[in-house]
């Protein structure tokens, strides 16, 4: 597909008018000794380029005069819109393609302003430029694209007898501390940083002196930091520099493909004062210059009856073929034990070995990944495997084609996994998705039309996060005492906290304080005292502030170690050793966050047996054989989870779907489909899909944007009620809405109801002789009490157990280290079990409050699950109730995750033939005709409501 955007011309170049901006540029181009006309070749943004300084300028055009044919100029279309903005010092958010030169231009306009002044007046030994990345190698590939320009600027000054320097260097976690001491005699005048280690130099005595003369930060990858706790630490520290330089720095977020732009670009900038409007900024929005050719394919019309083996054999063949017909190939899983199983399998029956192929994520060696990287860069390697990672950098030259293996879950997440090819300006980025699930199809065709149309699903920023705002407040009391109003305003002047309100801050404070009864008992002391200055002789009395200012200061003497060994957002996790209760017998590990989906009671399989889950103590966990069904899917997946709003987008789909259906039939069904980027095996797949599922349940079964389905099924052989729910919202809302319907459930019947979740939907189980109306149950909740209910139905969780850990972590209610000694994640968990009982009594506490927030808000999509009530109680959606004898085929991925002989992969597909055998013959066998449909082709009953 090609697509386009529409960027604004930059007006102001100065006094050099664009006719003799443009001479200037030809003059530098036929200079070189290039593979076109420079007097013929169209260029548009000569003006941007005489913005740079002589030598920059020259350097530029050295670099990159290439490729002004594919650029039409010397800039790529964000690059010509950035590279003003920067000269202007105006805060812009670049949003553009992986691969479009964004930060190659963030810098390209920083060092320019460097170099003029460095030799007009020459540069401090002092930090003028932060550049804040989320991940380290992507900090370090930047770093070594930045020596590449320094060097070689530098290297032209000194021809012509100038002298000119500029520094530069990284520090992280990582970074040796002579190298940190270094800093301080020779301060780099470019720092690259990570959020962690600018909210520790802040801190630090001597180097946040090196803060006060920075003019620009910029923040890359900011979509990935906007969403999550990290980037709301991020956005305090920037508010905590501002109030630090000299004067306010320019900022520069660099974002691959995200909407809403206007909330990335306020996210990034903050507010000048608190309540008021966001700081000025420029958006340059070139999300859509580069020429995409993507396509979803799949290994067979049928994944239900084509053997494992045989779809197996023609996903790696034409694997090996995509690979064989270009130079690099990418793999993207959506495991870490899919990418090394997909480079085992190309070895085993290819040939390929350790010289051509490789593997990339998180859980190997740093050298390793290293190694990896640097070979793929070079074009060394024929093929790399990786995970939901996207630690690779950015510099990958040879690289022209990404495969996705399953579902990315959201358009965002595939535009910037697909847009790592086709780096070279000019080529065309092709990406390749292969589905191997059949429930996948349908989300997979969709994503792939919906990003041929240019849309993108929204981020959503945690807002008033307690236990950041902890750090900060004692970070900024470690550096006190300052006035309390200074504090406030600070935090509320980060976009997440633009609604910090009064009682906000006055519980954040109680904690801080440690003012309850008690909590000194259990080892948790006050971090900051709070003071209005009294008189001489009061107890925190500084002259510098008038008598009666609200102050505030640190406690403790070992405050400032604790804070910066203890700050971070980013939680530790630890692995489960599983025993049984009667023998104490060891059967195996869960990774932690498996606990989450476990109530006590519930059954899932580990090493091929099944357990009964009955407690957890610290990193233990106690079950108790058993050969009931499981209740809890014997999963569990790194990946994400679907996104909201692609959930919505492919419910809207399948309702135009039903209607070309019920008017034409699966041959009218397949060719709209073909009008989607999906090879003839998915659309087929698709219209036999949906052409079942509407004979066998009708087409009030099927979920769309106006109607959610729940199915009913009464399994007699063992004695079970299960309801599936359509909503196709995504794994987080499903998530908080099954836990919201099963508390309800419980309620109502007075029995034990278990769940298990998907993306699609999810499934509720109880007793056959236990009834609940399901479809009055969703009518009647008010969208008001969804916060409240699903609150309570968290008491007694180990959910809550664990974020509780990780919030009382955050907020340094438990010390990770302290005096030398370090905690694990698991030896925090023991501290925290012992914490919360006394913490849940206590009245409004800050840490209890934010572990609930944050569960129900960025776990659970509690805002969500109130939009969605909303509709249904507006009549915007309506909620229908089909009664089947068997799962529908739109509910047969749901079946199977609670299915009683579903151990292994290919148990679940037996599992799956047998439902469908039922179907086909409720609906008379075969394929189906390719005939309209009607409501009344399919046995099922159905209630709307």
């Amino acid at each position: 597909m090609r697509v386009r955007c529409t960027l604004q011309t930059h007006k102001g170049i100065g006094a050099v008018t664009l006719v003799e901006a443009e001479m200037g540029g030809r003059e530098l181009l036929d200079g070189r000794d290039l593979p076109f006309d420079t007097a013929e070749v169209e260029i548009d943004d000569a003006g941007v380029l005489d913005l740079l300084e002589p030598v920059v300028r020259e350097w530029w055009v050295e670099e990159f005069g290439e490729f002004v044919p594919g650029n039409g100029g010397f800039f790529t279309p964000p690059q010509k819109e950035a590279i003003p903005r920067i000269h202007d010092r105006e805060n812009a958010l670049i949003c553009a393609p992986t691969g479009s030169g964004k930060t190659q231009a963030s810098f390209c306009g920083i060092v320019n302003e460097l170099f003029r002044r460095d030799r007009a007046e020459g540069l401090e030994n002092s930090v003028y430029c932060l550049y804040i990345s989320p991940l380290k190698s992507l900090a370090n590939d930047i770093h070594r694209n930045l020596e590449v320009p320094l060097e070689a600027i530098t290297a032209k000054l000194a021809e012509r007898g100038e002298d000119a320097e500029i520094r530069h260097a990284i520090r992280h976690g990582d970074t040796a501390d002579s190298e940190r001491q270094a800093m301080l005699d020779e301060t780099p005048h470019i720092l690259n940083t990570t959020p962690e280690t600018l909210a520790i130099l802040l801190n630090s005595p001597k180097f946040k002196q090196k803060l006060e003369t920075v003019e620009y930060v910029i923040v890359d990858e900011i979509h990935s930091l906007a969403e999550n706790k990290r980037g709301s630490h991020l956005s305090v520290s920037l508010e905590r520099l501002e109030a630090m330089a000299a004067r306010s720095p320019t900022r520069i977020g660099c974002s691959a493909t995200v909407e809403p732009l206007d909330g990335m670009a306020e996210f990034l900038v903050g507010r000048a004062s608190p309540g008021g409007p966001p700081r000025e900024y420029e958006l340059v929005d070139a999300r859509f210059v580069r020429e995409f050719d993507i396509e979803l394919s799949c290994p067979t019309d049928n994944l239900l009856y084509t053997p494992a083996d045989a779809v197996n054999d023609r996903f790696y063949e034409q694997l090996h073929d995509l690979i064989e017909d270009h130079t690099n190939t990418l793999v993207f899983t959506n495991t870490r034990s899919g990418a090394e199983r997909v480079l085992h399998n190309l070895r085993e029956r290819f040939g390929y070995d350790e010289s051509d192929s490789g593997c990339h994520h998180g859980s190997l060696s740093k050298d390793r990944r290293q190694s990896v990287e640097e070979a793929l860069k070079a074009g060394d390697l024929d093929v790399v495997t990786t995970s939901t990672s996207l630690e690779l950098g950015i510099d990958m030259p040879h690289l022209d084609l990404v495969v996705q293996v399953g579902s990315p879950k959201s358009v965002a997440a595939l535009l910037q996994r697909v847009g790592r090819a086709g780096h070279q300006v000019g080529e065309t980025v092709t990406g390749r998705v292969i589905a191997l699930d059949r429930d996948e199809l349908i989300e997979c065709a969709v994503m792939l039309g919906k990003a041929e149309e240019g849309f993108v699903d929204r981020v959503f920023v945690p807002e008033n996060a307690q236990d950041v705002a902890a750090q900060h407040v004692y970070g900024m009391a470690i550096n006190g005492p300052r006035p309390e109003r200074e504090v406030r305003a600070i935090l509320r002047q980060a976009y997440p906290y633009r609604h910090y309100d009064d009682a906000d801050f006055e519980q954040l404070c109680r904690y801080l304080t440690a003012d309850y009864e008690g909590l000194e008992e259990k080892n948790v002391y006050a971090k900051i005292w709070r003071d209005t200055n009294d008189p001489p002789h009061g107890e925190h009395h500084y002259e510098e502030f008038p008598v009666g200012e609200g102050l505030v200061g640190k406690r403790g003497r070992l405050a400032r170690v604790i804070y910066m060994t203890n700050i971070g957002t980013i939680p530790d996790s630890f692995t489960c050793d599983v025993f049984t209760r009667g023998s104490d017998e060891w059967v195996g590990q869960l990774d932690e966050a498996y606990l989450d989906t476990l109530d006590p009671g519930d059954v899932f399989v580990l090493g091929g047996d099944r357990f009964e889950f009955r407690y957890r103590r610290g990193s233990n966990v106690y079950v108790d054989h058993t050969g009931a069904r499981p209740t809890v899917p014997s999963w569990f997946s790194e990946r994400l989870p679907l996104s909201y709003d692609l959930g919505r987008e492919i419910l809207a789909v399948q309702r135009e779907l039903l209607a070309r259906l019920e008017r034409g039939g699966k041959s009218a069904v397949r060719v709209w489909l073909r009008e989607f980027p999906v090879d003839d095996n998915s659309a087929r797949a698709l219209a036999r899909t949906f052409d079942e599922q509407v004979r066998y349940a009708g087409s009030e079964s099927v979920a769309t944007d106006e109607r959610l389905v729940v199915e009913e099924e009464r399994d007699r052989e063992v004695y079970e009620r299960r309801y599936y729910v359509h909503s196709n919202y995504g794994r987080r809302f499903n998530d908080g809405f099954s836990r919201l319907l099963a508390y309800r459930c419980a309620r109502a019947t007075n029995a034990n109801v278990t769940v298990a979740v998907a993306d699609h939907g999810f499934t509720l189980s109880m007793p056959l002789n236990r009834k609940v109306d399901i479809t009055g149950l969703v009518r009647g909740i008010d969208p008001e009490e969804v916060r409240p209910d699903l609150r309570t139905s968290l008491e007694g969780t180990d959910l809550l157990e664990r974020y509780f850990r990780i919030n009382a972590t955050r907020a340094l209610m438990i010390l990770k280290r302290y005096k030398g000694h370090e905690k694990s994640a698991s030896q925090q968990q023991v501290n925290s079990d012992m914490l919360l009982g006394f913490a849940r009594d206590l009245e409004d506490f800050a840490v209890i409050e934010e572990t609930y927030r944050e569960i129900l808000e960025d776990k659970l999509d509690v805002a969500g699950i109130e939009g969605i009530l909303g509709e249904i109680q507006r009549g915007d959606i309506e909620v229908a109730t089909v009664r089947v004898d068997s799962p529908s085929p739109r509910a047969f991925g749901l079946a199977a995750l609670t299915a009683s002989d579903v151990v292994l992969a290919e148990d679940e597909s037996a599992v799956l033939q047998k439902f469908h055998r039922r179907v086909l013959e409720e609906i008379g066998g075969g394929d189906g005709s390719d005939g309209p449909v009607t409501e009344s082709d399919g046995p099922a009953t159905t209630d709307r409501t």
